[in-house]
């Protein structure tokens, strides 16, 4: 019997790409460079600013401007949180249906601390989940098993109690290290690629994660 549900945020809980784009075509302007529509910003939007530099100006870690054009692009989206954030259709009544059936839901996220906490709050949902873990809660984020492990000891389940839904193949390959069940959120950004090829189910629509708690 699952007892608890957790999910990744960005792709899962909720749609963050037009914000995400929205700070990264502020940086792209301040370069005198055209602003990249939406289409081309959501594949890369769960990848974080590593992600999206290398979208946006072809950059990585290690280039020389690599790290000052990170901060420059976190603090831009500091500032712009949860301009057009909103949760995907059927998370609001997925999340209901786990209360009304008295199963706990938790955020297990590589967002950074300092970006979680305040949009999660203005999402409503920080006063209802069981837990929130960001990248930075502990040593090694995803696709190290570190934070859904902490997740559960919030919890107190272990870890066959729980499934985990995320966006990522990382977000697959974290719960398997922790000994969890996987679901893809086949609504989410899915980095470009094809998650039949993750090892973990598919769904379509949040309402189908009630398929998996008995």
């Amino acid at each position: 019997m699952i007892r608890a549900v957790l999910f990744d945020l960005d792709g899962t809980l909720a749609d963050t790409a037009p914000d995400l784009g929205y700070a990264l075509n502020l940086q792209l302007q301040r370069r005198g460079r055209e602003p990249l529509a939406i289409e081309l910003v959501r594949p890369y939007a769960s990848a974080g600013a590593r992600g999206l530099l290398k979208q946006g100006f072809g950059m990585a870690p290690g280039d020389s401007s690599f790290d000052a054009m990170r901060a420059e692009y976190l603090e831009i989206y500091s500032q712009n949180l949860c301009r057009e954030t909103v949760l995907f259709p059927g998370i609001a009544s997925l999340l209901d249906s786990l209360q009304k059936r008295v199963i706990a839901w938790g955020i297990v996220t590589n967002k950074p601390h300092r970006f979680t906490l305040p949009l999660v709050k203005q999402l409503g949902l920080f006063q209802r989940a069981g837990c929130v873990i960001s990248g930075d809660s502990v040593p090694c984020p995803k696709p190290h098993p570190d934070s859904l492990k902490k997740a559960c000891e919030e919890l107190a389940i272990s870890a066959d109690d729980a499934i985990y839904v995320g966006d990522d193949e990382r977000d697959v390959q974290a719960a398997h290290a922790a000994g969890m069940r996987s679901v893809i959120a086949g609504w989410g950004y899915l980095g470009g690629k094809d998650p039949q090829l993750w090892g973990a189910e598919v769904i379509q629509h949040p309402t189908q994660v009630l398929n998996f708690l008995s």
